[in-house]
């Protein structure tokens, strides 16, 4: 069965994806060139920028598809409707920490990625995965009775996990930093 163009394409596309994220990781967003880039993905350099506009729209790519896969995770780890809202809450913040953990996933999204698209790209990025599943699981475990904002406690609890996820990508006792967000999960929703 031939394949079609448009499969063609998308194959093609995330060769280019996986290639990239293994160089960003490897040699980080400045030292990765693009000719290095389709020279692993064994393709030519007019096929790379039919796909991507410059090395910056390869990396966004890069950047959302490991998005999806922590909003992945979070969303499998609190599916089952038997979760209460605090359970599922917590559920979703180990596997956020989980998700954190693949190889280089630290670096792409928590270091690379500030420098290379800016803070305003990444949080718009970030609110359509991993910061949504946050506010979402935040507004059901704390109600609406709560006497915050539920999206201000969004965005500082969101920076708390991403410091535990560098923690532990630095070396932190992994055990310790899980213990501590989901502690620190339980005063949130207390308030």
């Amino acid at each position: 069965m031939q394949r079609t163009q448009h499969e063609r394409s998308e194959t093609t596309r995330r060769e280019l994806i996986g290639v990239a994220r293994r160089l960003f990781i490897e040699k980080g967003y400045a030292e990765t060139s693009t000719p290095e880039i389709v020279r692993d993905a064994g393709i030519t350099r007019g096929a790379l920028y039919h796909h991507f506009a410059d090395k910056r729209d390869l990396f966004r790519a890069v950047l959302i598809a490991e998005a999806r896969e922590v909003a992945d995770a979070i969303e499998t780890a609190t599916a089952s409707s038997e979760l209460t809202p605090r359970e599922a809450l917590k559920a979703g913040s180990l596997a956020y920490l989980d998700a954190m953990e693949r190889e280089g996933r630290t670096r792409l999204m928590l270091i690379e990625a500030p420098a290379v698209l800016g803070l305003q790209e990444l949080d718009a990025i970030d609110g359509a995965h991993a910061a949504r599943t946050l506010e979402e699981g935040l507004r059901e475990a704390i109600g609406k009775s709560a006497t915050i904002s539920v999206p201000a406690m969004a965005i500082l609890l969101s920076a708390a996990f991403d410091r535990a996820a560098l923690a532990v990508a630095g070396g932190a006792p992994r055990a310790e930093m899980r213990a501590t967000m989901l502690a620190l999960v339980d005063c949130v929703i207390s308030v």
